[in-house]
């Protein structure tokens, strides 16, 4: 057999293809994710060795050996940044991951795009439409994402940024950037347009997600997460790689369709998310307390007697637990309730911290049983048998304004309905509001108290508590 021949190659390709379906399938299930990345990572070998594998290729030259230069320092890279970055500092690294993924896609399509000029021969025009549209969509998904890295890891102010004029500035960016790719497909082979092009556009990427607030950043990171499919999906028809374009598919399509399912979770449409500027507050600790009412103080003691003679518990964890990377400490308090015949169960909301699957992420690292995670729509009409729910550190997937008031922001995003249970203890360092920056009356409910503090050592002082019972 020769493993040269295009036939095996696109063999190859298929079962690449093939393996990414059915890991990013895997992905839908925190059971089944950890094998999931493996299988998708077993496709991507599978696809780059495929690569070398094409007719001509100088395995002596100097292009082989930046390849692997290149792979040593990325799986360097990957897994070192992967092993030492904190949970909490988790969409941080998705949104920069996904930038250099953005960028990458804009360099090679303008290196594919110079070597045309170079060899003086003719593109055809669907090699130049992928040469476009891949540096033009790459460039704004690099820079989009690097502000949202900027804005998630705190080195930009988390409120929108907003200025006069903004839309049809960026409309006459985008109509700009678009003007120079019809000129560059029909026939300027000028390298300065490309320049232009990808200048634009990484221009573009700024300004279109430097106005989305904080709130918004779950739908955002899906949303640049699927601009960088499409690009990678465009270069794959510049470079007549087909599993590029397969993959680049799957990327820029599944990425779309968790975009809207985020939207949805947050009754936002994507236009409202680009141009809503929404979400400003940040939710930051410390904030004035928006909201009137009694409020009601528990002591850890007297929470610890509630959980350690209820029947059914409601765990639901926000931002804040990871805030605090209690999540080992909630696994112990669980692990304890259960010893004493306490029925546990987590309730997850789809955009709970600050990409999707965040809280997914972070119970799973502290070995958290699967079958105890559930889903919004699974736990809601759980929560009227509920003796005790423990709010720790979320506000507004929590917030029951989003059903009854329609002047708030919220008002239509589905929640968790806790204040259905019998009592509600919510964990916040302090009255601060959420994302959305507007009050929550969960906070005044007769059947709610707060214990203030610390997630983890409010989490802690539980443990030893409820031990004691």
């Amino acid at each position: 057999m020769n493993v040269h021949d295009p036939q095996f190659i696109d063999m190859l390709y298929l079962a690449a293809a093939a393996l990414f379906i059915v890991g990013l399938r895997r992905l839908g299930s925190p059971r089944t994710a950890r094998s999931g990345n493996t299988v998708a990572g077993v496709g991507m070998l599978v696809g780059l060795v495929a690569t070398l594998l094409l007719e001509g290729f100088d395995f002596d030259g100097v292009g082989f050996v930046l390849i692997v230069v290149g792979v040593v320092i990325g799986t360097v890279a990957g897994v070192v940044s992967a092993r030492a970055v904190k949970m909490t500092a988790m969409p941080q690294m998705v949104a920069f991951f996904n930038g250099l993924g953005g960028g990458c896609v804009a360099l090679i399509s303008m290196a594919e795009y110079q070597t045309y000029l170079e060899s003086g021969h003719e593109a055809s025009n669907t090699t130049l439409v992928g040469i476009v549209l891949g540096s033009l969509i790459g460039a704004v998904s690099f820079t989009g994402s690097i502000i949202a890295f900027a804005k998630l890891q705190e080195l930009l102010s988390g409120r929108p940024v907003t200025w006069p004029l903004q839309r049809s500035g960026n409309a006459i960016l985008l109509a700009g950037a678009a003007a120079l790719g019809v000129w560059l497909v029909a026939g300027a082979e000028q390298g300065n347009v490309m320049l232009g092009i990808v200048a634009i556009a990484a221009v573009l990427g700024v300004c279109v997600v430097l106005p989305i607030g904080g709130a918004d950043m779950p739908v955002i990171i899906s949303l640049l997460n699927s601009l960088t499919g499409l690009a990678a999906c465009a270069a794959g028809f510049a470079l007549g790689n087909s599993l590029l374009i397969v993959a680049g598919i799957i990327v820029g399509a599944s990425g779309f369709l968790l975009t809207k399912m985020m939207g949805e979770a947050m009754n936002r449409t994507i236009a409202s998310v680009l141009f809503g500027a929404f979400g400003g507050d940040g939710g930051q600790a410390g904030g004035g307390a928006l909201t009137h009412g009694t409020v009601r103080v528990a002591g850890a003691e007297d929470v610890a007697i509630m959980l350690a003679y209820s029947r059914r518990v409601v765990i639901v964890p926000g931002y804040g637990l990871a805030v605090a990377q209690a999540q080992h400490t909630v696994r112990e308090l669980s692990d304890l309730l259960e010893s004493k015949g306490v029925h546990v169960s987590y309730g997850i909301h789809p955009v709970a911290g600050r990409m999707p699957g965040h809280m997914n992420v972070l119970l799973a690292e502290a070995n958290v049983p699967y079958e105890q995670l559930k889903e919004m729509d699974e736990v809601n009409p759980e929560f009227k048998q509920t003796d005790v729910v423990l709010v720790i550190g979320a506000n507004d997937v929590v917030n029951p304004s989003a059903k009854t008031e329609p002047g708030s922001p919220l008002f239509g995003m589905p929640v968790l309905n806790v204040e259905e249970a019998r009592a509600v203890v919510v964990m916040k360092r302090g009255m601060s509001t959420g994302f959305a920056g507007v009050d929550n009356p969960l906070f005044v409910a007769p059947n709610t108290q707060m214990l203030f503090g610390d997630a983890k050592a409010s989490l802690s002082e539980l443990v030893t508590a409820v031990g004691a019972v």
